[in-house]
């Protein structure tokens, strides 16, 4: 393999500015950690309120759950995007739709929070719906005779249990939040993929180096996300329903 390694690119400046090339990667990295906590935030409470409605005694309750399901777990991650910032701006009236072309500040983030926040919603939410599902039909049951609304039993018997169950598979989800941040790059967020191209043309060719650093950030991300679910499955764990080691 004829290919001249430099380590040292990181620390020089930029031909367009002031900036070292670790410098934008340190930027990147502040941009790809935004967009996945805030994308996991939304994630996290809408997943929660699908999943239980697709459990819902209400049968149009349920058919709305599931819809909201199919539609965002089956369309691609970087079609939504695209569809979110190319798409709804038009159909929006004609005012509201020129400020957000024109004078929304921070588009392009928030386009891509919303769009990876809703993907993972619906992901977030077959876990949620999964969980409660795998509760002993008896829990419904017991908050009803104790004088529960059926809202309540949600609140204070079934979610609390469910979510104990379903950490293992929403950890998967919280790490993925951050490796699904990396399609924002294609509306132009500065993240670590976006440097990392941005890197290569600047350059002219330290391909590998540019690729290896976002690579490793990314693992430590979804690592440091692995570890901190870990510590609250430990936690939060019942007897009986979750083993934490």
């Amino acid at each position: 393999m004829n290919y001249h390694w430099n380590w040292s690119i990181f620390f020089q400046t930029v031909p367009s500015g002031d900036e070292t090339y670790l410098a934008w990667i340190i930027h990147g990295l502040g941009w790809t950690v935004a967009i996945s906590l805030s994308a996991w935030v939304i994630a996290l409470v809408l997943g929660s309120l699908i999943g239980t409605l697709r459990t819902a005694p209400n049968r149009k309750l349920a058919l709305l759950g599931h819809a909201w399901v199919e539609f965002f777990r089956n369309v691609p991650i970087l079609l939504q995007l695209f569809l979110w910032f190319f798409v709804v701006p038009e159909l929006l009236p004609r005012d509201l739709s020129l400020w957000v072309k024109q004078e929304m500040p921070a588009k392009e983030f928030i386009t891509a929070v919303i769009a990876l926040g809703l993907f993972t919603s619906a992901r977030v939410a077959e876990q949620v719906r999964a969980g409660i599902q795998s509760l002993p039909r008896g829990q419904m049951n017991a908050g009803l005779a104790i004088g529960f609304t059926v809202p309540q039993t949600y609140r204070y018997v079934l979610l609390p249990m469910a979510f104990r169950i379903i950490i293992p598979p929403l950890t998967s989800e919280f790490m993925n939040a951050f490796k699904n941040s990396g399609v924002a790059y294609a509306v132009g967020v500065w993240e670590l993929i976006f440097v990392s191209r941005q890197m290569t043309e600047e350059t002219g060719g330290q391909v590998i180096e540019s690729l290896i650093v976002p690579t490793v950030l990314y693992i430590l991300c979804a690592y440091g996300a692995n570890r901190l679910m870990h510590v609250i499955e430990k936690r939060a764990h019942v007897p009986g329903f979750i083993v934490a080691k």
